[in-house]
C-alpha cells in the first residue's frame, strides 16, 4: 500500500464507495458515522442500508467517535473525504471544527463529494466549507462526475473530475484516489465542477418525469441538449469555464443520471410522474435526492440573476407549485422559436 490511513466522513452510498476506492491504496480506511446501525453494518463487511449485497474489504472500518478514529488509524491520516450531503455540511463543521482544524493544520487534504446548491443561502459547497476553513482553502477539493456507487464497488471503470485551487494538492489527491478502475482528473475550475454536479440532478428529475409520462429517446436527447445549454448559463454567471461542462462533472454526469437506472434523482422523477407527492417520496427513502432542493435553489438563483432557465423553472412549478407536468411540457413546447445562441 502506498499510503497509511484515509478518513471518510459519513457512511452513505457514495462515501462508502469512495472508501472502497481508497482501500486499494491505503492500509486503513475509516468511515466516521453517527448511526450505530450503519456502524455495525460496515464493520460486518457490508453497508446493507445503502449498498446491499456489496462486500467491503476488511481494511475498511467504521468509527462512532474521534477517539475511535484515533484508535483505528495506522500511521498518519493523509486524506479526508467528506461524504456529507449539502444539508449536513454546516452543522457538522461547526460541531467538529476543533478536530477538523487539527487535521487540516497538519496539511491533510480534504475532498468533498457534496452536490447541490443551498436553497436558503444559494451557496455552493465550496462557499460553505470556506466559511469554516478559509485559511485552508488550498487543501479543499471537490469531486464530481458520473459515478454510481454500486458500479464503483463492482470495479466498473469510472472517471470523475476533482477541482481545487492548488495544482500540487490536486495531483496528490488524484494519486491517492487513482486505481485501475477509478480515475480522478484534476481541474482548477471549482465552480464549473460544482455547478455541473449540482444542476445535472435537476435535469435528471426532469428526465425521470419525462420517462414516467411515456416519452422516449427523442425526448431524452432533447432534454439533455437543452439542459446543458441552461447549465452553461448558470456557469457563465459564476465565471465557470464552458469546457468544464463538457467533461465528466458536466455532460458525463448529466448523461448518466438521465439515462441510468441507478439514478436516485431520475427514479424520484418517475415517481412524480405517477402523481406521488414529493415529500412522500423523500420520506420513504433513506437516500438523499439532492436534485429536489437544488431545483428550488436554482429557480431562485435564476430569478434573482435573470438567468434564462426554462427547464429549471418548469420543474420548480411541478415540484413546488403543484403544476401538472404535462401542461408544463406543452407550455415549453409552445414557446416561440429562438436562435440557439440567444
Amino acid at each position: 500500500m502506498k499510503f497509511k490511513t484515509a478518513l471518510v466522513l459519513a457512511g452513505g452510498a457514495f462515501g462508502t464507495s469512495i472508501g472502497f476506492v481508497l482501500a486499494e491504496n491505503f492500509e486503513k480506511v475509516i468511515i466516521l458515522v453517527r448511526s450505530k446501525e450503519i456502524y455495525d453494518e460496515i464493520n460486518g463487511g457490508e453497508n446493507t442500508t445503502y449498498l446491499p449485497g456489496q462486500k467491503l474489504p476488511s481494511s475498511l472500518k467504521a468509527a462512532l467517535s474521534w477517539d475511535e478514529v484515533r484508535s483505528l488509524q495506522v500511521g498518519e491520516i493523509e486524506i479526508i473525504v467528506s461524504g456529507l450531503p449539502m444539508s449536513a455540511i454546516d452543522s457538522f463543521c461547526m460541531s467538529n471544527q476543533r478536530e477538523l482544524r487539527q487535521l487540516l493544520d497538519e496539511g491533510i487534504l480534504m475532498v468533498s463529494l457534496a452536490k447541490g446548491i443551498d436553497h436558503e443561502t444559494l451557496k455552493l459547497p465550496d462557499e460553505i466549507y470556506k466559511t469554516h476553513f478559509e485559511n485552508y482553502r488550498s487543501q479543499l477539493m471537490y469531486l464530481s462526475g458520473p459515478s454510481f456507487a454500486k458500479e464503483i464497488l463492482a470495479k466498473q471503470i469510472t472517471i470523475v473530475s476533482i477541482a481545487g485551487e492548488d495544482k500540487v494538492n490536486l495531483l496528490n489527491a488524484c494519486d491517492m484516489l487513482g486505481t485501475n478502475f477509478f480515475k480522478a482528473l484534476p481541474t482548477t475550475d471549482v465552480k464549473g465542477v460544482l455547478l455541473g454536479g449540482s444542476l445535472k440532478n435537476v435535469i435528471a428529475i426532469a428526465g425521470g418525469i419525462m420517462e414516467g409520462l411515456g416519452y422516449n429517446h427523442n425526448t431524452r436527447a432533447a432534454l439533455i441538449t437543452r439542459g446543458i445549454v441552461e447549465m452553461l448559463r448558470f456557469g457563465s454567471f459564476f465565471g465557470a469555464r464552458p469546457e468544464t461542462f463538457y467533461g465528466p462533472s458536466g455532460m458525463g454526469d448529466l448523461i448518466l443520471t438521465t439515462t441510468g437506472e441507478l439514478s436516485r434523482n431520475k427514479s424520484f422523477g418517475i415517481e412524480i410522474a405517477k402523481g406521488r407527492k414529493a415529500e412522500d417520496i423523500i420520506n420513504a427513502t433513506k437516500s438523499v435526492v439532492e436534485g429536489y432542493k437544488t431545483t428550488k435553489a436554482a429557480h431562485f438563483l435564476a430569478q434573482r440573476k435573470h438567468i434564462n432557465a426554462r427547464i429549471f423553472t418548469g420543474l420548480y412549478q411541478v415540484l413546488y407549485e403543484g403544476h401538472d407536468p404535462q401542461e408544463v411540457i406543452q407550455g415549453l413546447m409552445s414557446l416561440p422559436p429562438k436562435f440557439e445562441d440567444e
